[in-house]
């Protein structure tokens, strides 16, 4: 392409009043302009002047801008619009005047002066001026490609926001700074039963029946005050006025450390209601006559065995209460997994010390009674947990004792402070036979369905470490039973008297 700020030839070409020598003084006034400028003929749209910001951004050297036409600038002599760039020119021309500067007279477009990789879009300007005592028309450029792709990118993530607001089968919606709705997706509409234009300006809390907007203004008030993310349950007031069960989760939108609005996702808990509510029911009546009829199975055949003077009869009569039994605490293991998925309960400091001998008072003293059972936990860690750790300590140990055919079971129950110093280990190793590989495939995900019903209770262990954060690993103890290790973090804070569930409350 040559040097871009080579000199035009120097022909001095007519201008367009006759006058001759007029594109040097054209030359000086584009030199003048510190922005991409080009001085055309108003008739012929030639060429007559570039100043080298134009060269570079057109990337033609003067010299050949000069040889050109104005449409010939362009990759098509269309602008964005699809108008000809000649007529746009024509209109500049048409208008008139010796006010260069004067908006109403400016032609303005957007063209595709480059299209590719790299593209170049310009914003162009066209207006006429008077100079050397002849009409010109002055054609400003500046580089648009920048602006132009950032609102492309913008337009796209918009368009897939909105594309995965309407996929979403939750409402989404955002609130200005005032709390009232400027967005949402259609789902928001079909939950409350009105059109979408009238929710524009609407408040959020006014959506909710009387009695339970004040949770929705509580967490509205979390969002904005402390700009801290926030969740509530409350009865969605429709249209037609049917009260609906809904959880909304709302977190701020910021403009610095300003908390400029809200966005947030709505749920209609009315299915999930029910099926709560049937299932709890069903729940209920089954663990009652389950419980019920096995006690009458281990009664009867409890005397059953008293009657009998046949031994083989009689272990086979043990067998029948010992499965019964078996059931009796799968059922009871089954109802602390039901409460513990519900309660949902949040980690918190806990002292290790009071966590296990809260676990050994809870334990039945029949079992407690059969083995030895040593205690090695120092005074003083503190480990992140959900208030269920001492159920998962008890559970640990009561099965390393019953499942322990030794004559004198061991179990040890030891502690200590990882080097990382953010873990504790928690181990309760004992003598006995060891896990059943089956039951040990089950949390090491080699095996996905729960097809051992004795591994309840492992799981039960597992969902009560891995809920406060923490980790349960499996291993071979050194007298030769099982060693089930718990890593769980160390707390940040000292623990507090509400840290452990009252024995009232774990049995809620």
């Amino acid at each position: 392409m040559g040097d871009r700020d080579a000199d035009p030839p120097a022909d001095d070409r007519p201008s367009s009043s006759g006058t001759a020598g007029a594109t040097g003084i054209l030359r000086a006034f584009v030199e003048a302009v510190p922005t991409a400028t080009l001085v055309c003929d108003p008739d012929t749209l030639a060429i007559r002047a570039a100043n080298p910001p134009a060269a570079d951004l057109l990337g033609h050297d003067r010299g050949t801008l000069t040889l050109m036409g104005l449409p010939d600038v362009g990759e098509t002599d269309r602008t964005v619009a699809g108008e000809p760039v000649a007529e746009v020119a024509g209109r500049a021309s048409d208008a008139g005047g010796p006010v260069p500067d004067d908006d109403a007279r400016t032609e303005r477009f957007e063209w595709d002066v480059r299209i590719g990789d790299p593209g170049l879009r310009v914003d162009a300007a066209l207006h006429t001026a008077t100079i050397a005592g002849g009409e010109w028309l002055v054609v400003g450029f500046s580089d648009a490609t920048a602006r132009v792709a950032a609102a492309n990118e913008r337009d796209a993530e918009r368009r897939l926001v909105d594309a995965l607001a309407e996929t979403v089968p939750l409402a989404l919606f955002r609130c200005t700074e005032e709390g009232t709705l400027s967005r949402w997706n259609d789902q928001l509409a079909s939950d409350s039963g009105y059109e979408p234009a009238s929710l524009s300006g609407t408040a959020l809390t006014s959506l909710f029946d009387e009695e339970t907007r004040d949770a929705v203004s509580g967490a509205l008030a979390r969002v904005y005050r402390d700009g801290e993310s926030a969740s509530c349950e409350a009865r969605l007031l429709t249209r037609s006025g049917e009260r609906v069960p809904y959880r909304l989760s709302i977190g701020p939108v910021t403009d610095g450390d300003r908390v400029v609005g809200a966005v947030g996702v709505g749920e209609d808990l009315t299915e999930a209601s029910l099926r709560e509510e049937r299932l709890a029911v069903l729940t209920r009546v089954l663990r009652h006559n389950f419980r019920n009829d096995l006690n009458v199975i281990t009664g009867f055949t409890g005397r059953a065995i008293e009657a009998v003077d046949d031994p083989d009869l009689t272990a086979e009569l043990q067998r029948v209460i010992d499965t019964a039994e078996r059931l009796l605490r799968l059922g009871e293991t089954s109802r602390k997994v039901e409460r513990l998925l519900s309660q949902r309960p949040s980690p918190r400091p806990v002292s290790l010390v009071p966590a296990v001998d809260a676990a050994l008072e809870s334990l039945d003293p029949a079992i407690r009674d059969r083995a030895t059972v040593e205690v090695d936990v120092p005074e003083g860690l503190v480990v992140s947990a959900v208030p269920f750790l001492p159920e998962a300590i008890t559970e640990l140990v009561d099965n390393a004792i019953r499942h322990n055919d030794a004559d004198d079971p061991r179990v040890r129950i030891s502690a200590a402070e990882l080097p990382s110093e953010s873990w504790v280990s928690l181990v309760v190793a004992d003598d006995g036979p060891g896990i059943p590989p089956a039951e040990r495939a089950v949390l090491t995900g080699e095996e996905t369905s729960l097809e051992h019903a004795s591994g309840l209770g492992l799981w039960y262990v597992n969902w009560i470490v891995t809920a406060g954060g923490g980790t349960l690993d499996i291993a071979e103890s050194k007298a030769g039973g099982s060693r089930i290790e718990l890593s769980l973090r160390t707390a940040e804070g000292p623990p507090s008297d509400e840290a452990l569930f009252s024995p009232a409350e774990r049995d809620a």
